[in-house]
């Protein structure tokens, strides 16, 4: 099934991404784990490409058994950057014929440490010849990455902006966001978008916060900004883990409610392979959409760490002001 076919005014989709282990202990954890979300009905499940196309066999052998077996639709995600045409050609052609229909198109970083082989091996340097190439290839559903802040590497979010523009005119149908912890990013980008002539659906990358170590990491990397109030409320309890999640889980509710009212097309979760947190918010937010639209979600209270109540799957609203 291509994942635009599910895309739906007042349906937003839901769907968690993970990343292939590196053993066959924690192939089958993860495999676990996965399967223990089909009574989710998650719309999807993605699985990330190491640099260089380092976990190629890992993530064709996980996303066709999440297909084939679990019986979830599953997406591969596939970067360019240090493979030749001949190379991605194969792993193409290897998803069609296990009946993979759904790509993330990236560009990918390549390993410190490599070298191209040859000088076919520096082809391809934009996410856009990667979609180019898959869409001459073959009919299947392409997804790209977008950034409501702009790309770390942009000069300007003028300048991103036009590079996504020549990505989905190579043939993007869906687009999913890097992760924000400020909605307003995601509803300016999205207006930006619009105006630029971008109309495929955006599906908007949501991470709870779990540990502020972590998130500062991420942070940096990828040049996502945390609202200075709630990057004050995590290191005040920065010492207590449980509070920090709770108050991480609370704030990623929130987004989720508040974005799914906005009509956000879709809420993907980045779950770098801890199902626990991003599971419970997607109960919960499930609870709150009606069949046929979204149900009013709670104001958003100001949550403060020595208020979060311990126990709770996701703190409510209503407990917590």
């Amino acid at each position: 099934m291509r994942i635009t076919q599910q895309f739906s005014p007042g349906r937003p989709t839901l769907s968690f991404e993970f990343f292939p282990p590196k053993d066959e202990i924690g192939f089958w954890d993860l495999y676990r784990t996965v399967e223990s979300l089909k009574p989710l009905h998650p719309t999807y499940v993605s699985v990330t490409y190491g640099s260089g196309g380092s976990d190629r066999r890992q993530t064709l052998d996980l996303v066709t058994r999440i297909k084939s077996d679990i019986g979830i639709e599953s997406m591969a995600h596939l970067t360019c950057m240090g493979a030749t045409r001949a190379e991605l050609g194969t792993v193409v052609d290897d998803l069609k014929r296990h009946g993979i229909e759904n790509v993330l198109a990236l560009r990918g970083d390549r390993p410190a440490d490599q070298v191209p082989a040859t000088p076919e091996a520096d082809e391809f340097r934009y996410a856009s010849e990667l979609v180019a190439f898959i869409r001459a290839r073959s009919d299947m559903c392409i997804a790209a990455a977008c950034y409501p802040e702009g790309h770390p590497e942009a000069g300007s979010l003028t300048a991103d902006l036009e590079h996504l523009l020549r990505k989905v005119d190579a043939g993007v149908d869906f687009l999913i966001t890097q992760l924000f912890f400020d909605n307003r990013h995601f509803y300016r980008f999205r207006e930006r978008a619009l105006r630029a002539g971008i109309k495929v659906p955006i599906v908007a990358g949501i991470m709870p916060i779990l540990s502020v170590k972590q998130i500062r990491r991420f942070t940096e990397m990828c040049g996502a900004s945390i609202p200075p109030d709630l990057l004050n409320r995590i290191e005040s309890v920065e010492d207590d883990a449980e509070a920090v999640r709770h108050l991480g889980m609370y704030h990623a509710t929130q987004q989720c409610l508040q974005l799914i009212e906005q009509e956000a097309a879709g809420i993907h979760f980045y779950t770098l392979n801890r199902s626990t947190a991003t599971r419970a918010i997607y109960q919960h937010i499930k609870a709150m959409v009606r069949p046929g639209g979204p149900a009013a979600s709670p104001p958003v209270a100001q949550a403060s760490g020595d208020m979060v109540k311990r126990g709770d799957a996701v703190p409510s609203p209503e407990r917590i002001s």
